[in-house]
């Protein structure tokens, strides 16, 4: 992939969006039969499916904390994900991920309510695209709704990039490799309002200005992922009041 002369033209991006618009984005709960939560998502190209089990017991024993439970979170790519064959296995960046997600999600699960056991969070990337942490964390919030895990909120999740010096929502691929900074974001919302910011990197350089208005243009997107989590939890809820 070369790097584009313009990222935006006659105020259109590359892939015909505007700068505030989200790419499309489709949302499937229950996807898995044997984990006791699990998501399909689509967020532009990318494919990811998430899988949540427990509370259930730890194992080996001393692992245990007798106050509350553990939240282990694995993000993995498979390897027919990207364009070049992936390495099978755990890498820096997958084990990067895993740690931020882990710890943002630990900021909104009831840990306390299940001590000595553990709650596992398994999200597999089958198609790679630009910000496949964000639809990754996306995935297992709507896993975690679906297992009846309590928690205070969703966490809901969307990048803001900067190119030809403009910000935009939910970058795709070239604007992610090429563009001159990017930020994912992860959002606490509860009750339809945003509550804390529970994740939040940075790869590139913006002003406190630029700064700013990426947060305000992050919780717009959020906001309507969000709207799209809470639908599908819902429709999945009352298909399955229907055949009762």
């Amino acid at each position: 992939m070369s790097r584009p002369e313009k990222f935006i033209i006659d105020g259109k991006r590359l892939d015909g969006r505007t700068p505030d618009q989200l790419r499309p984005i489709k949302i499937e709960v229950d996807y898995l039969k044997r984990a006791d939560g699990s998501c399909y998502l689509e967020m532009g190209k990318n494919r990811v499916v998430a899988a949540v089990y427990g509370p259930r017991e730890v194992h080996p024993r001393h692992l245990q904390d007798p106050t509350k439970a553990i939240i282990r979170y694995r993000y993995n790519m498979a390897p027919f994900s990207v364009e070049e064959r992936k390495r099978p296995g755990p890498d820096r960046r997958s084990i990067e991920i895993s740690k931020v997600s882990k710890e943002a999600f630990e900021a909104v699960i009831m840990k306390e309510l299940f001590p000595r056991s553990a709650i596992d969070i398994f999200v597999e990337v089958l198609q790679a695209d630009a910000g496949s942490r964000t639809a990754c964390i996306n995935a297992a919030s709507v896993a975690l709704v679906d297992a009846g895990i309590p928690m205070k909120g969703i966490l809901t999740s969307v990048a803001v990039a900067k190119v030809d010096g403009v910000l935009v929502l939910d970058p795709m691929k070239e604007e992610d490799n090429y563009g001159e900074a990017d930020i994912p974001f992860a959002f606490l919302i509860r009750g339809g309002k945003i509550e804390s910011i529970a994740l939040l990197q940075m790869d590139g350089k913006m002003t406190k200005e630029e700064i700013k208005e990426a947060i305000n243009l992050a919780k717009k997107g959020a906001m309507e992922i969000y709207q799209m989590q809470r639908e599908a939890i819902m429709k999945k809820f009352i298909e399955e009041g229907e055949n009762e």
